[in-house]
C-alpha cells in the first residue's frame, strides 16, 4: 500500500549485531573474563598459543585474531553498528590477550594494535619454530656433559646415499650449536638469538661473530 514504507523500518526495529557473528559480544563477555589460565611467560608460545585460540573458537572469535574479520569490512563513511561492535570487540580481546600475558611482557608488547595485528606480532617473535628450542636442549646436554665431544667416539661412516645432504647440513648444524654454546651470553647474547633465526652455515657464523 502507498505509504507503507515509512513503517518498514518500526516493523523490522533498530539493526542489531546477529549473535552467530564474530563481532557480537554476548553480555557475560566482559574484558576482566579470563579466557585461558595458562599464562604466557615467553618460554611456552606454542602451548600458550594453541590454547588460548581453542577457547576463542569456543568464543566465535577465533577470526579476528587471524585477521579473517577486519575493520575495512565493517569500515565505512558512516559511524555503522558493524563498526563500533568490531571497536568493542577488539577492545574485549586486547584485554583477554593481555590478562593472559605476563605482565612483564606488557611494555614490549604494543597492545594499541588492532589485536590480529597483535596475535600477529607475538606470532613473528615467538614462535621462531625448532632451531631455537633445539638450542635450548643441546645448551642443556652441554652443561650435563663431562668434556667429552661425542663425535670423538663416532664410528658413523661417510654416507653416499640421497641422504648424504641432509646429513651433512645436520652435522653443520651441530657445529653451529657447539660454537653458540661456548660464547658469552651477555656479550653475544642478542646475535646469537638473530643467527639461531637464520639458514645455519658455520662460515657464515664466524664472519658475524
Amino acid at each position: 500500500m502507498p505509504g507503507d514504507d515509512k513503517f518498514k523500518g518500526a516493523i523490522e526495529g533498530p539493526k542489531t549485531i546477529p549473535v552467530t557473528s564474530p563481532i557480537y559480544l554476548h553480555p557475560s563477555e566482559s574484558p576482566n573474563l579470563n579466557v585461558r589460565h595458562i599464562v604466557f611467560n615467553e618460554n611456552n608460545y606454542d602451548l600458550w598459543a594453541d590454547a588460548v585460540k581453542n577457547d576463542l573458537d569456543a568464543e566465535n572469535k577465533l577470526a579476528i585474531i587471524e585477521g579473517r574479520v577486519k575493520k575495512t569490512v565493517c569500515d565505512g563513511e558512516e559511524e555503522t553498528i558493524e563498526l563500533v561492535a568490531w571497536r568493542q570487540c577488539n577492545a574485549v580481546l586486547r584485554t583477554w590477550l593481555r590478562n593472559v600475558i605476563d605482565p612483564k611482557l606488557h611494555p614490549s608488547i604494543s597492545f594499541s594494535q588492532p589485536v590480529d595485528e597483535v596475535w600477529e606480532e607475538l606470532h613473528g617473535r615467538y614462535s621462531a619454530g625448532n632451531a631455537l628450542r633445539v638450542h635450548q636442549l643441546k645448551n642443556d646436554l652441554n652443561e650435563c656433559k663431562q668434556g667429552s665431544d661425542l663425535v670423538n667416539y663416532s664410528t658413523m661412516k661417510p654416507c653416499t646415499c640421497e641422504a648424504a645432504a641432509s646429513i651433512e647440513k645436520e652435522c653443520e648444524e651441530e657445529k653451529v650449536h657447539q660454537f653458540l654454546m661456548g660464547l658469552d651470553s651477555k656479550l653475544y647474547g642478542n646475535i646469537r638469538t638473530n643467527l639461531l633465526m637464520e639458514d645455519l652455515n658455520i662460515n657464515r657464523v664466524y664472519d658475524l661473530i
